[in-house]
């Protein structure tokens, strides 16, 4: 597994990041560490200095999801879940999901302090981009 995650880890790195977090371009953010990505994604921090963030995740299982979760949460599958269980026993609920990058984008546009990850492809002038991995 560790294996995997190195060899994932490195083409990522010689062929750079693939996704991008973003929020809506009203937004103050301009950057976000990957402590305060993990901290939101996590349920850990819900606000960014002024601004109120809600993070989004694709459903399932997709591709996306699972290198968002080992790169930048530092986490697996088997692991995050039980996190939420604990969590879930504290009244944490896990980030909202949508069904597609699409859905994602749309949501990020209209609703303030919603972010998300997209393909680097999709980003363009109507969002802003904060993190990319």
């Amino acid at each position: 597994m560790k294996a995997l995650l190195f060899s994932i880890g490195l083409s990522m790195s010689l062929l750079g990041s693939q996704y991008t977090l973003i929020i809506s371009k009203k937004s103050d953010l301009n950057a976000l560490s990957t402590q305060q990505v993990k901290e939101i994604f996590l349920q850990k921090r819900h606000s960014v200095g002024n601004q109120r963030v809600i993070p989004l995740n694709l459903v399932g299982q997709d591709e996306s999801r699972s290198l968002f979760e080992s790169n930048v949460l530092g986490m697996n599958r088997d692991r995050l879940n039980n996190y939420w269980v604990k969590q879930h026993f504290e009244g944490v609920s896990p980030p909202l999901t949508q069904g597609s990058f699409e859905s994602i984008k749309a949501f990020v546009q209209s609703v303030d302090g919603a972010m998300g990850y997209v393909p680097n492809l999709m980003v363009d002038n109507s969002v802003k981009a904060v993190y990319e991995f």
